[in-house]
């Protein structure tokens, strides 16, 4: 049998560490979602307004954090300060932000728009935010809320863990698809249904990612800024939550077409690797936020 060397040790160390932090956060993320969700009746919070599952992926934040406190700068770095690392950023990619933003109203105009034709009355299913039984300010501030709960576990944490480990296009893709499995009740529902969530999630976190790519402050604000519109525009034009299959479905495309705009210019501008060894988590800098 082989022996490792005293040199392999700390590789191996870090693949253990690496696969172990993705585990713990994506149970605490599954579980915690679970408790909170059957939590929410004995609050009071009604689900139009907030749900408080969207807080899972924030409790498996937490919970890594107490158990690897000495990596958790590196993994937020940019979230909501500014990162002082230049390995991300690539030569024409730094002002997304707001085109990020503009996408969001351009998934739901595409994906209600088609609904309404293919339902043969050229008719969106508007609703009038008046007509909600909470103030629409009160679920628009708590939309936010919810949205960056979620969003500082999968963009903000998860994001920049895989984004070392599988690159810049496959890192996202599986951020998706882990975020689009952690939404089990879906998978309750028509096959295409499910189908059509699970291509949103991917697509939307392709779109994401490649946004954010080198965005260096401010991130958990446009990641959940972002969801937030997305969730607001599928409240008050889609009529999806009741399991109605053609809305989920169209829906899903919508977001598949709104994110190839984004991997084209990715892939026109090309992507900068971190600045690490293949495989290596970069060590948060001293000084880091």
């Amino acid at each position: 049998m082989r022996t490792r060397t005293r040199q392999e040790q700390p590789g191996q160390d870090r693949k253990v560490r690496w696969k172990a932090e993705t585990g713990v956060f994506l149970a605490v993320a599954l579980l915690g979602a679970g408790a909170l969700g059957a939590l929410q009746p004995a609050t009071g919070v009604p689900d139009e307004v907030l749900q408080l599952t969207q807080f899972g992926p924030a409790a498996g934040v937490l919970v890594v954090a107490l158990l690897w406190p000495g990596r958790i700068r590196a993994r937020l770095a940019g979230a909501l300060r500014a990162r002082r690392d230049t390995a991300w950023a690539g030569p024409g990619r730094s002002r997304t932000g707001l085109p990020l933003l503009l996408t969001a109203p351009l998934i739901i105009a595409l994906a209600a728009g088609a609904y309404a034709l293919l339902n043969g009355d050229g008719d969106a299913r508007l609703t009038d935010p008046r007509s909600l039984a909470h103030p629409f300010a009160l679920i628009v501030l708590a939309q936010l809320i919810g949205a960056c709960g979620e969003e500082i576990g999968w963009r903000c944490w998860l994001q920049p863990l895989l984004r070392t480990r599988f690159g810049p296009l496959a890192a996202p893709v599986a951020v998706g698809l882990l975020w689009g499995g952690w939404h089990v009740q879906v998978f309750a529902q028509h096959p295409a249904y499910a189908a059509g969530f699970l291509l949103g999630t991917v697509a939307m976190s392709v779109l994401l990612g490649l946004a954010l790519e080198s965005v260096r402050t401010h991130r958990l604000l446009l990641a959940g800024g972002f969801h937030t519109l997305v969730n607001l525009g599928m409240l008050l034009t889609m009529d999806e939550e009741d399991g109605t299959v053609l809305p989920m479905v169209l829906f899903g495309g919508a977001c598949l077409l709104a994110a190839v705009p984004w991997v084209l210019r990715a892939r026109g501008y090309g992507h900068r690797e971190p600045s690490v060894a293949p495989g290596r988590i970069p060590a948060a800098p001293h000084g880091a936020r």
